[in-house]
């Protein structure tokens, strides 16, 4: 069976992905803060350990209790949104920082710390969420800065990496789960059930030639 690791899986699209990933056969490795506190995680039977996804330590630390162990997706999940009506002025360089070092760093640092797991696996496969926010050419009502932000850079960041590690056998993708309620939209938008379905679907079918790629829950490609 296939193996996966989903960092932020403590609740909202984490948490269905675990759930959905383990129904669906698949072994799951599942990351949270605070494993203390996630019993409706532990109740799934998967694999937990603890991650804080901004902290280089704390992703070294995980990849020290992995050592050897294939993985054939890594998705990085976890991430962090701050004031999302603010406008220009309002935005500080504490929330920004804050923001792209779990939007940006952490999915690099998860990515480089488990990439031998993913070289020792079938499917060799490393993911992080994007956002439809990442869009510069769909951006038709501003705001959300600093979330703005890291999402673009991430898709730079992802594409430079599909170029690198491509050649090496590894799919580098992007997934867009769609604006989806859960506590991070004041639980507005599509039910996460049916954004999860989506993104397992995409997850479960990518190949190789994927690489590069940002891809909605619909299956639609996100526009750069």
């Amino acid at each position: 069976m296939p193996r996966i690791l989903i960092s932020g899986a403590n609740r909202g699209i984490g948490l269905e992905l675990a759930r959905q990933f383990s129904s669906a056969g698949w072994h799951v490795i599942a990351t949270t803060r605070r494993p203390e506190g996630a019993e409706t995680l532990r109740a799934l039977g998967v694999r937990i350990e603890t991650l804080e996804a901004s902290d280089p330590a704390s992703i070294r630390g995980l990849a020290e209790r992995l050592e050897g162990v294939p993985i054939d997706v890594v998705l990085a999940n976890a991430g962090i949104a701050r004031n999302l009506d603010a406008n220009a002025a309002e935005v500080t360089t504490a929330e920004m920082r804050e923001v792209l070092q779990t939007n940006l760093w952490g999915p690099l640092g998860l990515a480089v710390a488990l990439k031998e797991n993913v070289l020792a696996s079938e499917r060799k496969v490393v993911m992080a969420m994007s956002s439809l926010m990442s869009s510069i050419s769909a951006n038709d009502w501003g705001t959300q800065y600093s979330y703005r932000a890291s999402k673009a850079a991430l898709n730079a960041l992802w594409s430079a990496l599909a170029r690198e590690w491509t050649a090496e056998g590894i799919s580098c993708t992007l997934l867009r789960p769609g604006m989806v309620a859960t506590d991070m939209t004041g639980h507005r938008g599509i039910a996460v059930e049916d954004s999860v379905a989506g993104m397992r679907h995409v997850v479960e079918h990518l190949c190789l030639a994927d690489s590069g790629r940002i891809i909605g829950y619909d299956g639609l490609d996100v526009p750069w």
